[in-house]
C-alpha cells in the first residue's frame, strides 16, 4: 500500500454547549467507517486558513468567518480509499454562538455526497461511545488543548 502525505487540514467547531462537530465517512473501497472533523486537502496556491475557510463552507456550510487563525499541527497515520496517509495537517478551530447550528450537504462534490453518512454535534465525553473509529484516535486530548486556549 502506498504511503503518502497529503497536505490538509481539519476544523474543530464547537458549539455553544461545547459540543463537536464530526462527520461519518465510509471508505468505498474497504467499507470501514469513521468519524472525524470536517477539513480536506490544501489546493495549490492556497494558505491553510484560506483551504480551512473552504473547506467548511463546502463541507457544512458553516460560517468560515468562525475560524481562527491558530493551530495545531496534528501528525496523521491513516487509511483511506487504499492509500496510507502520513503526515501532519493544520488543526484550527471555529466557535459558534448557537446549539447544533444546521450543517448543510449542498458543497460536497458528488462523491463526497455518497461517502458522507451524516454528522454529529457529540459531547466530549461520548466520543468513546462512537460506533466506529474516530481520527484521529488523539481527538479527545486535542479538544483539551484547544478548550485551554481560552
Amino acid at each position: 500500500m502506498a504511503s503518502v502525505h497529503r497536505p490538509a487540514v481539519r476544523v474543530i467547531c464547537f458549539d455553544a454547549d461545547g459540543r463537536v462537530l464530526l462527520m461519518h465517512w465510509e471508505d468505498p473501497v474497504s467499507g470501514g467507517r469513521l468519524w472525524e472533523p470536517p477539513g480536506g486537502g490544501i489546493d495549490p496556491g492556497e494558505t491553510p486558513l484560506q483551504a480551512a475557510r473552504r473547506e467548511l463552507a463546502e463541507e457544512t456550510g458553516l460560517d468560515p468567518a468562525a475560524i481562527g487563525d491558530r493551530y495545531l499541527e496534528v501528525v496523521r497515520d491513516s487509511v483511506w480509499k487504499g492509500t496510507h496517509f502520513v503526515g501532519p495537517e493544520q488543526f484550527f478551530t471555529a466557535s459558534f454562538p448557537t446549539a447544533r447550528p444546521p450543517v448543510v450537504r449542498e458543497g460536497l462534490l458528488p462523491y463526497e455526497q455518497s461517502e458522507l453518512l451524516t454528522h454529529a454535534w457529540i459531547a466530549s465525553s461520548d466520543l468513546a461511545t462512537l460506533p466506529d473509529r474516530l481520527e484521529p484516535p488523539t481527538l479527545p486530548e486535542l479538544l483539551a488543548e484547544f478548550r485551554s486556549w481560552s
